[in-house]
């Protein structure tokens, strides 16, 4: 049996990947500092707590280990705005921490989970693989540098490492702290309260639904050599039309969404050019978008059901 070690185990991703890697047969290990999230146990997965900043708990949690899915990281744009260190010692020394314990422990294939974030404001859409990066938040650069980090070790050391850049990516059990846009229009509209878009609502976005994100991330375990994807839909849809299929679906489209001033270096338009990944993994996003919404609504009321009668 196949032993991998997902860091960030407990996170939004994470935790799917876990689950859907230990349903495919894998021997699951869940690395998680659980600093910023509760964890959700994976059946037939081990839990082990640490912080990739700490060299020798990276190095005792790869005992043993065949292959890692690395997505511990912090990831709040604005945050890192005001703590650029921190997130340079998650993201970027903590990512050198995890490829210097597996080059100890001869592990050699690594799957790393990174963002779109690192290609900036796009100067053509779509966003293809090649198109230049420029990142323009700490988080985005520290984001490159991490990869730039599992490129060398690739080249340097033979490496099999797979690098995700990953879209607007939503589905169930999105922590509040980390919410898409998706997520937060949904809780506002089931509360009744009117979804808030930033500017002119014209910003387009491609979103992915996490369960495609995981069966994309699970077929990229056998790949050989050092290569970068982007995993999305392919599909651009702006905030209002988002706006209007969350109302639409909740089916309280009296709420009028409340208009507020843009915020400052918001990236316009992103979408993803997924020929790439198509190609050479043979994947494509499955889940439509309306029927990915459809089920969060759902599982919200449902929720918030069950919050009203144990209260009652």
């Amino acid at each position: 049996m196949v032993r991998v070690l997902v860091t960030g185990g407990c996170g939004f991703i994470g935790n799917h990947l876990a689950r859907r890697l230990s349903e495919l047969g894998f021997e699951v290990i869940v690395f998680d500092s659980f600093a910023r999230s509760s964890c959700v146990m994976v059946d037939g997965a081990s839990l082990v707590k640490g912080d990739l900043r700490f060299a020798p708990m990276v190095e005792r949690a790869l005992d043993g280990v065949d292959a890692v899915y690395h997505l511990a990281a912090l990831t709040d744009v604005r945050e890192s705005v005001k703590k650029p260190r921190l997130y340079h010692r998650v993201n970027v020394d903590g990512t050198l921490n995890l490829l210097e314990g597996c080059r100890s422990a001869g592990v050699r294939r690594l799957v790393y989970v990174s963002s779109c974030a690192v290609y900036g404001e796009p100067v053509r859409l779509p966003i293809s693989e090649d198109h230049p990066t420029n990142p323009l938040s700490p988080y985005a650069a520290s984001k490159l540098a991490a990869e730039a980090y599992c490129r060398s070790y690739a080249f340097c050391y033979g490496f099999d490492v797979t690098v995700f850049r990953l879209f607007n990516v939503y589905g169930p059990r999105q922590s509040e702290n980390y919410a898409g846009v998706i997520s937060r229009f949904v809780k506002r509209v089931c509360e009744g309260k009117p979804p808030i878009i930033y500017g002119s609502g014209e910003q387009s976005r491609d979103f992915i639904h996490v369960g495609d994100v995981v069966e994309c991330l699970a077929k990229a375990i056998d790949l050989s050599g050092f290569d970068v994807f982007n995993l999305g839909s392919g599909k651009a849809v702006t905030v209002n039309e988002l706006a209007e299929l969350v109302l639409r679906l909740s089916g309280r489209t009296e709420l009028k969404p409340v208009r507020v001033k843009g915020r400052r270096g918001e990236i316009f338009a992103s979408v993803a050019d997924v020929s790439k990944v198509e190609r050479v993994l043979g994947f494509k996003a499955k889940k439509p978008l309306e029927e990915g919404i459809k089920e969060l609504i759902e599982a919200y009321i449902y929720l918030h059901t069950l919050d009203s009668k144990r209260l009652g």
